[in-house]
């Protein structure tokens, strides 16, 4: 210390440590930076003394540094420097100077000088900003927002490469791939659609290039080059959402397939947003995009309940996808971007605002653009453009798939038919995605439809006549000869309020019109010899010629063996056959007989012939064996076998076509996503000669010329045919053919209301106010409207002349002359109902007692109806499947008694036919 340094003045009192922490803070909050005092000496002396130059004469050294270095040091964060050596007082060194100071002996804590620590360095993240003040402290630099930056794209696209390659492309939604069914007429137009989802996926050689260049010029130009994502369309949709504004598109063709194809998920959410987006970088770079179009244009909806393109373009244009225009692409293109308010039909019914005139307004507009920006895409050529001048007319909007009327019945015996012919199952075909095509003739089907609604409205009137015009029902089918093919059927009033399908097996007889079959065993098979060789020798037959044979026309007919012997039960009762009105020939022809409908001649003649060979004749014309009563009782030649209306109209066509039988069906091929999985096979089998069947045609051709069918007679062409009426005339038939066309009608009552018990075909005595239903009422009429109107543009064709049978003069029972002579008609001694066309009353009748069923003993037994009704008729070629039940603990069963007039075992007789 020099010795000229003054000594400080005494202090009246301890003062605190000048300089310091806290001084340096002071200081370094001053704008201009306020230098620290040098000591007591320096704030106690003279100003000239205190800053001076420093002086080896002893005059005070200068404080170091001034107002500038004081600025430096606050821009510094720091203090100015203090002198060497310097600090504060009491001790060598301050505490932000050099190397000493405190507030006692000992080295400082100043960072500055020899005794302090370095100065601070910036750190990685400059933030807050290092040697800045203010608002400039807490502004980034330009280095950490690139580096920000840079940082959040490098994490980005790591997480996107982790999404990438952890996301899997899941298989097809289960929607997806539901289709529904399609059902075409026999001129392949769209009949009906069936299933849940209208719905039917095609492949990608079937959509036509202006549909996919539609949708690529309206939605996605650069889809055939992206990888399958938009950015700044996901960007611009999940910013809308997360404002809570209104829903925006931006999504590629590959995003609405896989949210379509893949996620099934309509929902505007930001999380199933990143999932497609994962699933359509994926895909986009693993599938072709052929695939990705197909399945986008298979899965879209279109609006009025139609799913994918096929399903669209018949919905609008009544036509197939393949099949579609530029200018019908371009509407349909349009409709995708919502049907609400695309479809030029308009939905009023959801908004106000999407009215026909507005949505037309709408889509005229779009369907023009589309159009424009087709020809900018160079894919459209600009004089095509030009023929496109107005808005492509649509069919009107309908509820959907629409199986009422006829249409129900129609689809029920087709999807029967397919699956009874082929190896797939009900579960398969619910499942959708198959392309029936059917046999059924549309003018056909109206025809037939309006025919039975004709008379029914005419004569019919259930609340006029509760009593007997209730529950009235009528049933048929009509059949290609040729083919086999089932052209149109009748199943009853609606197929959503009526649900047995009455052109399928329901269990009424069919009395009469069973007699053909007899017939033709007789002409093909003979009837067995009595006096042959029974022990050695083979079984002598012998063929019946219908003109030179004669049977036994008596009423109550005592019914014997071929050999002669009465026919007795297994109680030893006899049977006893009446005719119809009590009409008795002891001697008549077998073509009179089926002229007049007698019934002891050809009860007779079955038994003759045998009961095995009558069934067989039946089976080898169409009919199913399943429909045919088992036991070999007289009046199964009667027809008390139930068969459908469509099996008769099949067996009928087998003797139109001249005994060459084609087995019925209603399916001609059946497609899978286009692909071919049935298709039926002609397996023509010639079952009956030429001669046989020429001969039935021309007996069944005068009973409609001059017998009871003359009501059914056509005015420009022959027709044969045969009427049926069965026992308590609880059902009345009548079928007939030309070479073009076979036909069966039926008629019966009975309830279709499953809910009732004890069901049973009701008689039709008084029904449309006549006393008595045959087959040659209101079944031949409506037969004969059918058949006028269906052949109405087709040229008159003749049936072949009936060929020599080389058959013999068969005389049977008991009708032994040879010659042919004039004989009074008896009345037989046998008790016999009394002719009336009244409802007989007293009739006796047989019950089954509980839990039982009739018998074909138990004649006549009041039970009709019952298990039988319901069967599968049309077997592997066009029956159906469902029917009514009957209630199991109930009498009412399958009615197996006199078809068209059974005979009672004792001598009293019943029943009656016509």
């Amino acid at each position: 210390m020099s010795e000229h340094r003054r000594k400080p003045l005494p202090q009246p009192q301890q003062q605190p440590p000048y300089g310091g922490r806290a001084a340096a803070r002071r200081a370094a909050q001053q704008p201009m930076g306020r230098r620290a005092a040098p000591g007591r000496d320096a704030a106690m002396g003279s100003p000239s003394a205190s800053y001076g130059p420093p002086s080896s004469y002893g005059e005070e050294e200068r404080p170091y540094g001034g107002r500038a270095e004081a600025r430096r040091a606050a821009q510094r964060g720091g203090r100015r420097r203090a002198p060497e050596g310097g600090g504060g007082p009491g001790g060598p060194g301050g505490r932000r100077g050099g190397g000493g100071g405190g507030r006692g002996d000992g080295p400082g804590r100043g960072r500055g000088g020899a005794g302090g620590r370095p100065p601070g360095k910036k750190r990685l993240i400059d933030y807050p900003r290092y040697g800045k003040y203010g608002w400039r402290r807490w502004m980034p630099s330009w280095k950490l927002v690139t580096g920000l930056f840079l940082t959040f794209i490098g994490g980005l696209m790591g997480a996107a490469t982790i999404g990438y390659a952890m996301v899997g492309i899941p298989d097809e939604a289960i929607s997806a791939k539901q289709q529904n069914n399609v059902f075409y007429w026999s001129d392949n137009s769209v009949m009906a659609a069936t299933g849940e989802v209208n719905r039917q996926i095609i492949d990608y050689a079937e959509i036509p290039m202006p549909m996919q260049n539609a949708v690529v010029s309206a939605e996605n130009k650069t889809f055939w080059d992206d990888s399958g994502v938009d950015p700044m369309g996901i960007a611009r949709a999940v910013w809308n959402m997360a404002k809570g504004g209104e829903t925006q598109g931006g999504s590629t063709i590959t995003q609405q397939y896989v949210k379509n194809n893949r996620l099934d998920d309509q929902s505007q959410t930001v999380t199933r947003k990143v999932k497609e987006l994962f699933i359509s970088m994926r895909v986009g770079n693993e599938k072709d995009k052929t695939e990705i179009m197909a399945g986008y244009l298979n899965t879209s909806y279109y609006g009025r309940g139609a799913y994918g393109l096929q399903a669209a373009a018949r919905a609008y244009f009544g036509k197939n996808a393949k099949e579609l225009n530029p200018s019908e692409c371009a509407l349909l293109a349009s409709v995708l971007k919502g049907a609400t308010y695309y479809d030029p039909a308009g939905y009023p019914e959801i908004d106000p605002g999407a009215s026909r005139e507005a949505n037309t307004a709408r889509a005229q507009k779009r369907w023009a653009w589309i159009l424009d920006e087709m020809v900018k895409d160079q894919k459209l050529p600009a004089a095509e453009r030009a023929k496109y001048t107005e808005m492509p007319k649509t069919k009107p909007r309908s509820q959907g798939a629409q199986l009422g009327g006829q249409i129900g019945y129609l689809v029920r015996t087709a999807e029967a038919n397919f699956l009874n012919n082929s190896d797939y199952t009900s579960q398969q075909l619910a499942k959708g995605g198959f392309q029936i095509y059917t046999t059924f003739d549309k003018r056909k089907v109206q025809a037939l439809e309006s025919a039975v609604k004709n008379v029914y409205k005419e004569h019919i009137d259930p609340k006029k006549r509760p009593d007997t015009d209730t529950h009235v029902q009528f049933g048929g089918a009509s059949v290609d000869p040729e083919t086999g093919a089932i052209v149109a059927l009748y199943g009853g009033e609606d197929a959503t309020k009526h649900f047995t399908n009455n052109a399928d097996q329901t269990g009424a007889q069919v009395g009469s019109t069973f007699k053909p079959f007899v017939l033709a065993a007789a002409m093909r098979d003979g009837v067995r010899d009595p006096k042959g060789d029974k022990v050695q020798g083979p079984e002598t037959r012998r063929i019946v010629d219908p003109d030179k044979s004669f049977y036994n026309g008596t009423n109550n007919l005592t019914i014997k063996n071929y050999d002669g012997s009465i026919w007795l039960d297994d109680k030893g009762n006899e049977w006893h056959q009446a005719n119809d009105e009590k009409e008795s020939l002891p001697k008549v022809d077998l073509r009179k007989a089926m002229m007049k409908s007698m019934n002891s001649p050809y009860v007779q003649l079955g038994m003759d012939v045998g009961i095995d060979k009558v069934r067989q004749s039946a089976i080898d014309a169409g009919l199913l064996d399943s429909s045919l009563v088992k036991a070999n009782v007289p009046s199964f030649s009667l027809g008390i076998s139930s068969p459908s209306a469509i099996r008769m109209a099949g067996a009928y066509a087998t003797f139109a076509n001249n005994g060459e039988r084609n087995d019925v069906f209603s399916v001609t091929k059946v497609l899978l996503r286009g692909q071919p999985v049935y298709q039926h096979k002609a397996e023509p089998k010639r079952t009956f000669s030429t001669a046989v069947a020429s001969n039935v045609t021309d007996v069944l051709k005068d009973v409609v010329k001059a017998g009871t069918g003359t009501k059914a007679k056509l005015d420009d062409r022959e027709a044969a045919g045969k009427t049926g009426t069965t026992d308590g005339n609880n059902s009345a038939w009548f079928v007939g053919y030309t070479p073009q066309l076979s036909t069966a009608i039926d008629m019966y009552r009975f309830a279709d209301d499953e809910t009732l018990k004890d069901r049973k075909f009701e008689s039709m005595y008084g029904t449309g106010a006549q006393p008595k239903i045959h087959g040659s009422s209101f079944p031949s009429r409506i037969w004969h409207d059918y058949m006028t109107d269906a052949l109405k543009d087709t040229d008159p064709k003749s049936f072949p002349p009936a060929e020599d049978l080389d058959g013999e003069a068969v005389f049977g029972g008991g009708a032994v002359s040879p010659t042919p002579t004039p004989t009074a008609t008896t009345e037989s001694p046998t008790p016999s109902m009394t002719p009336s066309t009244e409802p007989p009353t007293g009739k006796p009748t047989k019950s089954p007692g509980p839990g039982s069923t009739c018998s074909v003993w138990d004649w006549p037994c009041d039970t009709n109806g019952g298990s039988t009704k319901g069967g599968t008729n049309g077997g592997s070629t066009g029956g159906t499947t469902t029917t009514p039940t009957i209630d199991p603990t109930s009498t009412a069963t399958a009615t197996t008694t006199s078809g068209g007039g059974g005979g009672k075992p004792g001598g009293t007789t019943w029943g009656v036919t016509g």
